[in-house]
Parts: C-alpha cells; structure tokens; sequence
C-alpha cells in the first residue's frame, strides 16, 4: 500500500509537478465547457482550426521579444481573434460554409507560423511552441492560464442560457430580441482566449486536445448539458493527474501524455459508456430483437 501511495501522490512533492498538476486543472475547468458548447453547436473542428490559427501570431511575439510570454499571449490573441472574425466575414458574405472558411485560414496560418519560427528560432524553439512543456510553467504562465480560466467562467456562467439557446433554436432567441450573434462573438473570444493560454504548456498542437477530448468523453456518460459539463471537468482533471504522472515515471513529453491519456478515457467511453456507447446501442438492439 505505501508503494501505492508512493507512486501516485510522491511525485507531487516536487513544486514542478505540482505548478503542472495546477495549471492544467485550471485548464480543465474552463475549456470542458468550452469543448462541450462547440459539440453542441458541431463545430468541433471549427476549433481545431482555431487552435492553429493563433500560431502566426505566437511566431510573430517570438520574432520581436523571444520566448516573452507576454508578447507571444498577445500576438497569438491578436491574430486568433482576427481569424475567427474574417472567417465569420467570408460565412456572411459569400457562398462559403463556416467550417469552410475557417479550414482556409487554419491551413494559410499553420504554414506561416511555421515559417516564421523556422526563419528566426531554432527546432528546439519550434517544438516548444508546437508541443509546449507544462513542466516548465513558471509563476507568471500559471497566473495567466488561472486568470484566463476564472474571467472565462465568469463569461459563460453570465450568458449560458442565451448561449445554449442560440444552439438550439437561434430563432426563437432571434424574435424575442435575443443577440446571438454577439453570444457567438463573445463565446469565439473564450475559445481564442483559452487556446492562447494553453499554448505555453501544451503547445498550438495540443491545447485542443484539452478542451475536446474530454468534452467528447462525457457526451458517453450524462445527457443534460450541466451534467456533460461536469462529467468533462472530471475527465480533464484525471486526464491531467495520469498524464502527469506517466510523464514523470516514464520519461513522456508532459502535453502529449495528458492528451493521451483523455483519449484513453474516451476509447474506452465508446464501448462502456452509458450513453449511446457500442454497449449502449448492442444492448437496445438486444432487446430489440428480443
């Protein structure tokens, strides 16, 4: 039993570990909700092309002032708003579906970012700013990624109901005077803002992995939106807690590791969760059938 304990809670001693273990459950907290609003309005991928669109941004923050977290926070936000604006611009104005317009400016802003760090940093740099080290997170990274979660959960607790209103029905919200389209803009901000602040420790590659696997994950195990909620909080802590630790015990790159281990939560939620699952669906077949 002591080497149970030893194994899982030991390494915590170490301030590293626990400054990690801190900045991705605040991460948790504010991108579940986050991930399960973009399932809920489909626009799942619409965020992942968010998530590479801020790195022009990131590059050109590095280019003036290095690995400056402040210049890199506010290049990466700058630009990530500019994308989501000009890509709901192109929806507006022309013929082109927003996850359209949204998959062209990720692939334009992917490829410049690339180049930018590539002409001014060294690979190690690239790596960093794709993959990120949470390992590494310092005081002033763990206040920014804490202070970005509290104000986004203050923004989505004070327009939830009007947000998941314009999912569902945005006519209705429409003929009662609602403003969807300033709920939509406001909730992109939160998207853009979270990705920012997860960069530094997961990377522009993996800060969605954050904000979707466990969203996707809990959609398995509840039905009403708060509970899915919930339910993605819980993933996206456990997920933090097991891949920190088999970063630590087995050598892994830390943001990768996390990932992976909500991806694990969410293989296994196909098959054993309690709602819509393989199980779920062979078993009301079964009675079907029956």
């Amino acid at each position: 039993m002591e080497e149970f304990f030893s194994w899982f809670f030991e390494p915590f001693d170490y301030t590293f570990l626990r400054r990690a273990f801190v900045a991705s459950w605040s991460l948790s907290l504010s991108a579940a909700p986050l991930g399960v609003i973009l399932v809920l309005r489909r626009m799942s991928l619409m965020g992942d092309a968010l998530s590479h669109s801020v790195l022009p941004g990131v590059a050109v923050g590095f280019f003036m002032a290095g690995l400056s977290l402040i210049a890199m926070t506010l290049g990466g936000l700058i630009v990530g708003l500019l994308v989501a604006m000009a890509a709901g611009a192109v929806s507006r104005w022309t013929s082109l579906e927003e996850d359209a317009s949204f998959a062209g400016f990720f692939l334009i802003s992917l490829s410049v970012g690339v180049i930018l760090v590539s002409i001014k940093g060294s690979h190690v740099d690239l790596m960093h700013i794709l993959f990120g080290s949470v390992l590494a997170i310092d005081d002033y990274t763990l206040l920014l990624v804490a202070s970005t979660s509290t104000i986004t959960l203050l923004i989505i607790a004070s327009i939830y109901r009007s947000l998941l209103l314009e999912c569902v029905d945005p006519i209705y919200l429409k003929s009662v005077g609602g403003k969807g389209h300033r709920y939509h803009a406001l909730f992109l901000v939160c998207v853009v803002a979270n990705l920012v602040s997860a960069f530094q420790s997961m990377g522009t590659l993996m800060a969605l992995g954050m904000m979707m696997l466990p969203a996707i994950t809990a959609r398995f195990w509840a039905k009403q939106v708060w509970s899915i909620i919930v339910a993605a909080w819980v993933v996206g802590i456990l997920s933090s807690f097991f891949g920190l630790l088999a970063s630590y015990h087995f050598n892994y790159p830390s943001g990768p590791s996390i990932v992976l281990v909500a991806g694990v939560f969410y293989i296994g939620s196909l098959f054993i969760g309690p709602q819509g699952s393989f199980y779920q669906h062979k078993k009301t077949y079964g009675q079907g059938a029956s």
